[in-house]
């Protein structure tokens, strides 16, 4: 197979199942035709040129910047410019979340129907942006704890641990209304533009710290990233 067609060929490749899955309940189980055919078909030409491209450019721009930036801040040697790169990419890769926007903004609009915020477009706006802000500063708080967790060496398990211990505690005494988001919320930080710059800065520190193997201290920042948004949106709507 040539090359250049070998990306597109492994898209097509991890996206058959989700094809075959569509097409089996839609045309055997439902029995009936699939609408917009030729519209479809286009569609499903889009996801598969999108993702190729997609893991084409993490290959080529994402992951190499995030390791190569880990290895620079190691080797200047200030753990505090470190941790405040480590904040800063975890706030700004997860503000910028498309998953987190639309997640945020849905957040909004149920709020506002359910009678939580006033119903009107610029209550919906400051509640999503609150929202927003408080999954993103959570995020930065994650990586900040997750380098300090490879610098000295803790054993991940032991801060997850305790950490969904909070959560569950946290859980107890949250309004009902948020409890749902702040679930959700720790899942969408773990998306398209933070997962690949926060995992290459774990590899990367860890590759570049004498005595810290790239396999077992350099992941686990994702975690972290998806568990203190639970935390922080629960107090959020402790506040609110």
């Amino acid at each position: 197979m040539p090359r250049f067609l070998r990306p597109l060929w492994e898209s097509v490749r991890d996206l058959l199942p989700i094809f075959l899955v569509i097409g089996f309940f839609q045309l055997l189980v439902l029995r009936q035709p699939l609408p917009n055919f030729g519209r479809l078909v286009v569609g499903i030409l889009f996801v598969v040129a999108g993702l190729t491209l997609f893991v084409r450019g993490l290959q080529m721009g994402l992951f190499p910047l995030g390791e190569a930036m880990a290895y620079a801040f190691a080797r200047k040697g200030s753990m505090w410019w470190l941790l405040a790169f480590s904040f800063a990419l975890g706030f700004g890769t997860t503000v910028a979340e498309p998953a987190l926007v639309a997640v945020a903004g849905e957040a909004a609009k149920v709020a506002a129907n359910g009678g939580v915020i006033a119903a009107t477009s610029q209550a919906q706006a400051g509640y999503a942006l609150g929202l927003r802000i408080t999954v993103a500063v959570s995020v930065g708080v994650a990586l900040v704890l997750g380098v300090i967790r490879i610098l000295k060496g803790w054993p991940v398990q032991y801060l997850i641990a305790g950490g969904y211990a909070g959560v569950v505690i946290m859980t107890l005494f949250a309004p009902p209304q948020i409890i749902g988001i702040a679930y959700d919320s720790g899942g969408v930080t773990t998306s398209t533009i933070t997962v690949p710059l926060v995992a290459a800065l774990g590899i990367g520190l860890a590759s570049s710290i004498k005595g810290r193997n790239p396999m077992t201290d350099g992941f686990g920042l994702i975690a972290f990233a998806s568990l203190t948004p639970m935390i922080f949106v629960m107090g959020y709507g402790m506040l609110m």
